[in-house]
């Protein structure tokens, strides 16, 4: 298991071991951030809802459903089977994202984060698919999982309820995000600042990414998961 505080003193003894002045050390960190932003963004452009609708069905799910190209959307037009594909592609290219964070990161866990971050905004806006893409919650979710597990138990517990007294996946999420900022400043304000940000700004873009969504809750217009077959499944 990945903990901050270890990746974080792993960095500065790796500056140690080197032996950078301060410009060669920024140089350096500077030059792995932006491998590891470009990697992550590249890996999360790789967006298996579209993907897989395109293999499996001839379609593109975005043209059907809530016309968003992640998981809930695959659920409700294909069915399980292709939902769980999606699932495993988009949490295996945000694990990869961050393994070559961690790898390649001058400081692992500002590279893991900004990996993993790009990976994220790759994912809802894919370089490949027209910039069109999901809304980046199952990325998020693994990037927190991995880099922070007891925070992400305390983010996923208030997501489950929210869903299970709601069915709204959209509500759900955005509680989610506005819950992960303020379990991250509880638990390392003042010990780590760059986690802290870090959490604000995932928080504020899965909000933002769910505008759409928040103005169909405030209209009745939002649809409610459902554990039920879709209806091509039941054709």
């Amino acid at each position: 298991m990945i903990y901050l505080a270890d990746l974080l003193g792993f960095g500065c003894r790796f500056y140690d071991t080197l032996g950078l002045s301060a410009d060669g050390a920024f140089l350096l960190l500077s030059v792995t951030l932006l491998f590891c932003a470009a990697a992550g963004y590249l890996l999360g452009s790789l967006n298996f809802a579209v993907i897989i609708s395109k293999k499996m069905f001839g379609q593109d799910v975005r043209e059907y459903g809530s016309h968003n190209a992640g998981f809930t959307n695959m659920k409700r037009v294909y069915g399980w089977r292709p939902a769980l594909y999606t699932m495993a592609g988009d949490v295996g290219k945000q694990a990869v994202a961050i393994l070559i964070g961690i790898t390649v990161g001058a400081v692992p866990v500002m590279g893991a984060y900004v990996a993993g971050m790009f990976c994220m905004i790759g994912h809802v806006a894919p370089c490949y698919f027209g910039f069109r893409g999901g809304k980046g919650v199952l990325t998020a979710a693994t990037l927190i999982l991995l880099l922070d597990p007891l925070t992400f138990i305390i983010v996923f517990a208030m997501f489950a309820l929210t869903l299970l007294l709601t069915r709204y996946v959209s509500l759900a999420s955005m509680v989610g995000a506005f819950i992960y900022p303020a379990v991250t400043y509880y638990r390392y304000a003042g010990k780590n600042p760059f986690a802290v940000l870090f959490a604000v700004f995932v928080g504020l873009f899965i909000i933002f990414t769910h505008r759409s969504n928040i103005k169909r809750l405030f209209n009745n217009q939002e649809s409610k998961f459902t554990f039920k077959n879709s209806e091509k499944e039941d054709k």
